[in-house]
């Protein structure tokens, strides 16, 4: 004796990914967004001589 076939569709079990599998949700793109910003606020330090010693060597003489 077999069993009944469900009428409806099957659920989802844990085998089984969701529809938007690897999809980022909006939440995670906000947050990556702010970082982003973030980071290109940021200011590099400036370039010049007196601001690192390994440029005193290099300097002239």
């Amino acid at each position: 004796m077999s069993a009944p076939t469900p009428a409806g569709p099957a659920t989802e079990g844990r085998g089984l990914q969701p529809p938007a599998f690897g999809r980022p949700s909006p939440a995670l793109l906000a947050r990556a967004d702010r970082g982003y910003t973030r980071f290109l606020a940021v200011q590099a330090p400036d370039a010049s001589p007196g601001d690192h010693d390994q440029d005193d060597a290099a300097g002239p003489r």
